[in-house]
């Protein structure tokens, strides 16, 4: 039987992933793609990273593979210092449900279960008792200003508000690590600067934040810009973060 995955305590500053030498690839056919080609990449617990890059570029399965969704044919993934090709799958699914928490650009959401339910779901899946399911849905939905939302279907709410449902889905389960995988693609201009006010508040709260986006305009909203072009790594600079603020 395996045992369960226990991380150590997670400290801001300190190397929350290290990528060394990551490969991925794929067959297709009579052919290799190599969507990674030796990425080496670290990043600090507290920070917030976006990575860019065109359709192709390898974004999608870097994400992948950080967040334990699919694993390199080459390289070493330390995850707070764990060894994720040493894990079982049991294992990394229990990685995933306390370690990371997504946001996607559809939002997958289930559009006849309430707000609360939602964002109650990856507890069931933990085994939370219900009273305690109910009363960390509900802390997790006023984290992003929807307490009055939380009997509301997805059908009755709006893009932003159902990307607010997603986030504090995300944060419910008390991850230190969110990955947003094109989380402003189906929104407008304003929802989109409210949803990342949401994201640099929870860095301001020593959470890690992962972007990936292909709009530079987002990726404007991280202290760091890593950007991949057929699977290599070609920019990795720092920048002061654009603020996000919504005019009134």
């Amino acid at each position: 039987m395996d045992t369960p995955y226990r991380e150590p305590p997670v400290s801001t500053g300190t190397p929350l992933i290290e990528m060394r030498g990551i490969e991925r690839t794929y067959v297709m056919g009579d052919n290799l793609v190599h969507a990674l080609r030796g990425v080496d990449l670290t990043i600090a617990a507290g920070s917030s990273i976006a990575i860019m890059g065109t359709s192709g570029s390898g974004k999608s399965t870097m994400m992948n593979i950080m967040g334990c969704l699919d694993q390199p044919t080459g390289g070493s993934y330390l995850l707070n210092g764990k060894d994720v090709a040493r894990l079982s799958r049991t294992q990394l699914a229990d990685v995933r449900g306390r370690m990371i928490g997504f946001v996607f650009q559809s939002f997958n959401l289930l559009s006849r279960t309430s707000a609360l339910e939602n964002v109650e779901m990856p507890l069931m899946y933990q085994g939370i008792p219900g009273r305690e399911r109910h009363r960390r849905a509900l802390g997790a939905l006023e984290a992003v200003n929807l307490a009055d939302r939380a009997d509301h279907h997805s059908s009755q709410l709006s893009g932003g508000q159902q990307q607010r449902v997603a986030i504090a889905r995300a944060l419910v389960g008390e991850a230190p690590i969110i990955m947003a995988d094109e989380p402003t693609g189906n929104l407008d201009t304003r929802t989109s600067f409210e949803v990342m006010a949401i994201l640099q508040g929870l860095v301001d709260q020593g959470k890690t934040i992962i972007l990936v986006t292909h709009e530079a305009d987002i990726a404007a909203y991280a202290s760091r810009v890593v950007t991949l072009r057929d699977g290599l790594i070609i920019d990795d600079r720092t920048q002061t973060p654009v603020k996000a603020e919504v005019a009134a």
